[in-house]
């Protein structure tokens, strides 16, 4: 298991994030209102918070966490992900032998390996951000709300591959998003973001059928209504 011992993050005295004690298991799905610190807490793992914030963190792995090795990222919106103007196959930092290997693993046709991302549908190009995060066999990946910009159909599709990738590759995955009755379908463990602040944390299914906190019990009752809760 991984876990966050601790995460404090400030601008300019103010704390955005105070969090103490966020374990990371298998398929971890950290939830929370808009401007709760979701965002924030991925960016933070991954070093690349603006040089305005002032971040401490203190997380144990059992592997050292390195960007572009160990840790990668999907983004929240898949068509400004890679650039318009490049073929895919240039923005695809690994042998081709293992892009292969990658494509068929997402039922990609190969052919898309020489295209250009305006050139491909949603599903396809969340596909391929896929196969690149996952170039490089990272141990963790983050994925910031990847599903925001897809449709339902596409948003089932995408929980699909995540199942499958996680139990044929076997990293750790931290699925940041407000949608928690898509994390539901896929994530065992969930971790309840409020202002910055872990307010609930534990097994996904007791979290849904029995929340302690009524925060949660708004946040999901609101979400199966299939309207984001704001306070």
């Amino acid at each position: 298991m991984i876990n966050i011992n601790s995460l404090h993050i400030k601008n300019n005295g103010k704390t955005l994030v105070d969090i103490e004690n966020l374990p990371i298991k298998k398929a971890t799905a950290l939830v929370g209102q808009s401007g709760s610190g979701k965002s924030l807490t991925l960016k933070a793992i991954l070093d690349m918070l603006p040089s305005s914030l002032q971040k401490s963190i203190k997380i144990e792995a059992p592997f050292k966490l390195e960007r572009g090795n160990t840790l990668s990222f999907i983004p929240q919106n898949p068509f400004t992900a890679l650039s318009p103007l490049t073929k895919i196959s240039k923005q695809f930092f690994a042998p081709e032998a293992k892009a292969k290997e990658l494509f068929e693993m997402l039922d990609l046709e190969w052919r898309i390996f020489n295209e250009y991302p305006p050139n491909l549908s949603g599903g396809q190009l969340q596909r391929v951000i896929f196969a690149i995060a996952l170039a490089n066999e990272p141990k963790l990946l983050l994925l910031d709300e990847p599903t925001t910009a897809l449709d339902v159909k596409l948003r089932d599709e995408v929980v699909e591959i995540l199942k499958r990738l996680q139990q044929k590759l076997n990293f750790y995955m931290l699925f940041v998003t407000h949608e928690i009755n898509l994390a539901s379908k896929f994530c065992d463990y969930m971790v309840v973001l409020k202002s910055g602040k872990v307010v609930e944390a534990g097994n996904t299914e007791q979290i849904i059928n029995s929340p302690k906190e009524a925060y949660t019990k708004l946040l999901i009752e609101s979400n199966f209504a299939n309207r984001e809760f704001r306070e």
